[in-house]
């Protein structure tokens, strides 16, 4: 039997929130992301270091869940597929602990994953479970732990794995881009413009020492945190100098290039949070428009801005496939930040593995073509579109601009106007964000000019 020594509650909190996250996954089809913040919301009383466990458990299981059960199934000659979703999801947390960490010791992983099992399934279940994960523990002990790199190349689609090959260049590279961490990622805090960066990464460093505190490193208004707690509690929170943001996704409203004054559409908002940006570069004298599919969306774009003392101007529900709806032309700038694949940010949405990309990419595709040629005719003749999406294949990227391009012939490639984009592209005219090399998310982004 495992030894059931004494272990700190909190570690098996973590535990207990990574595999509610699992188990909503597998069960429910529920995104990683929003599943993780609703349980850590239910359990205040974690530390930062037990909340970036429980993410770290949850995130690193679904990523490389194909290995993971390889590796138990050795030990389990019926396999895993006839066991209850809740006994699997320990197991797998349990391996994961095994194989990958060292901050749990060995015998505290098998005792927490016999324990968890024992309370909610029995006594018949956790000696099955203690029995694996013991030999499967024994095993490590012997030959070591392997790298992310490789559970990955056992896990990840080989489809997935040659696209991502095509774009940086070999197999090797491409499992390095999907085994990219850190997990958990860093949360990224989007400072207000009048705000000075050296001065906010001194404050939040001397008001959470605890905490891992960094600038950006392509965003000049990012700062990024980790270890930290929850945001709305951490320094400058309550003041709204800060609003949180992935780094790359502020790289992605920053390569609009907005001037004060200018009248900008963001086609496909969301939830704001690239709004809000466009909003404050275009200033009080400027005219910034969202539109989006889901108006619900909509709703929450509008408060959000206007909590941040940047309001939207207008916006439109609108489904470009079908057509442009009210959304008026002359813009001076388009952003059109479209659907996709989500394949740059599995370090966030690991649950994406889980997917037919084969068949989901060829809908995306015409999907984003769409969007990107009417939402592109919203713009003045001179005036600048930006197309970007959080994938890296070329599928979504530049096999969609080739389309669009050959549509619309007004359309034409053009370098970046903004500062912060020509400093990663120079005079290309597009260029990709990749989580292994630059610290983000992974995106492609591509500039445009509307020629007369």
């Amino acid at each position: 039997m495992a030894q059931h020594r004494p272990t700190r509650q909190t570690p098996q909190g973590a535990r207990s929130v990574a595999a509610s996250v699992l188990l909503r996954v597998a069960r429910d089809e529920a995104f990683a992301s929003a599943s993780l913040d609703a349980e850590l919301d239910r359990a205040a009383q974690l530390d930062p270091r037990d909340r970036g466990l429980a993410t770290e458990l949850a995130y690193g299981v679904l990523r490389c869940e194909g290995y993971l059960r390889q590796r138990l199934g050795k030990y389990a000659p019926r396999g895993l597929d006839k066991l209850d979703d809740e006994t699997r999801a320990h197991l797998l947390i349990g391996a994961y602990q095994l194989l990958f960490l060292d901050r749990v010791p060995a015998f505290a992983a098998v005792s927490e994953a016999v324990e968890a099992i024992r309370r909610r399934r029995g006594p018949r279940l956790s000696s099955f479970a203690n029995a694996v994960l013991r030999r499967l523990s024994e095993e490590v002990a012997s030959s070591g732990r392997p790298t992310m790199p490789e559970a990955l190349r056992a896990s990840a689609d080989p489809w997935l794995i040659e696209r991502v090959a095509a774009v940086v260049g070999s197999r090797d590279g491409a499992l390095d881009l999907l085994a990219a961490g850190p997990l958990p990622p860093p949360l990224g805090l989007r400072l207000r413009a009048d705000q000075k960066r050296q001065d906010w990464l001194e404050r939040l460093q001397s008001g959470m020492p605890q905490a891992w505190v960094r600038p950006g490193k392509v965003s000049p208004l990012c700062i990024n945190v980790r270890s930290a707690g929850r945001p709305e509690e951490l320094p400058g929170a309550r003041e709204r100098v800060w609003t949180q943001q992935e780094e790359g996704s502020q790289l992605l409203a920053l390569s609009l290039g907005v001037r004060p004054g200018e009248r900008v559409l963001d086609a496909c908002a969301g939830r704001g949070n690239k709004t809000s940006l466009l909003c404050e570069l275009a200033g009080p004298g400027g005219v910034v428009d969202a539109a989006d599919l889901h108006p619900s969306k909509l709703e929450i774009l509008q408060q959000a801005c206007a909590a941040l003392g940047a309001p939207v101007h207008a916006t439109f529900p609108v489904d470009w496939c079908i057509g442009t709806g009210d959304v008026p032309d002359g813009y001076d700038r388009v952003l059109v930040d479209a659907p996709c694949s989500g394949t740059g940010t599995l370090r966030r949405r690991p649950e994406i593995l889980r997917k037919n990309l084969p068949r989901a990419v060829p809908e995306l595709q015409a999907l984003q073509a769409a969007i990107l040629a009417r939402a592109a005719g919203r713009c003045r003749p001179g005036g600048h579109v930006v197309y970007a999406v959080c994938s890296v294949l070329r599928e979504e990227a530049e096999n969609v601009v080739e389309r669009v391009l050959a549509r619309i012939p007004a359309l034409h490639p053009a370098p970046f106007e903004s500062a912060e984009a020509r400093a990663l592209a120079g005079d290309a005219t597009s260029f990709r964000l990749l989580p292994h090399v630059h610290g983000t998310d992974g995106y492609f982004v591509a500039s445009f000019r509307v020629e007369p």
